[in-house]
Order: C-alpha cells, then structure tokens, then sequence
C-alpha cells in the first residue's frame, strides 16, 4: 500500500515537470517517466492480486507508450529543424 502512495508522490512530481518544463523535450521526459511509474503500478497490482492478465495490458502499454514517445519527438524535431533552416534562409 505504502508503495502505491509513494507512485502517487512521484506522479505528482512529473505533472509539475509535464506542466512547468522549460522546454519540450522536458516535458517529453516528464511524460515518459508518468507512463513508467504507471506501468509499475500495472505490474505491482497484478502482481499482489496474482492476474497475469494485467501483466500482458502491461507489455502492450509499454510498446504502445515507447512508440508513441518516438513518434512525439520525432515531430518535434522535425518542426525544430524546420524552423530553423527556415530562420537561416532569410
């Protein structure tokens, strides 16, 4: 039980970094790290409750969460190097 608050304590601390980041790639970490502490959540729940069926919604929240990370930041980038090859032209 102590461990699920201590999960909650850390979330709250990345929604401050999600929220406050000073850059975009900030964020980025912000949100990747809320996505892991939830799929320890995941994995500890099924775990305590012995259902191995959490443990495969967890495989696929991983591989859905890691894909769509890449795909943010290879957006964002593009835009960035975008914009600045836009900047350099005149």
């Amino acid at each position: 039980m102590y461990v699920f608050l201590a999960m909650f304590g850390y979330l709250t601390v990345y929604i401050v970094r999600v929220v406050k980041g000073p850059s975009i790639w900030d964020r980025l970490l912000g949100l990747n790290l809320i996505s892991t502490k939830i799929l320890v959540m995941i994995i500890l729940f099924a775990s305590l409750n012995n259902t191995s069926f959490l443990l495969d919604i967890a495989i696929v929240y991983a591989l859905l969460g890691f894909i769509g990370l890449v795909f943010i930041a290879r957006f964002f980038l593009d835009r960035i190097r975008r914009e600045e090859s836009n900047g350099n032209r005149g």
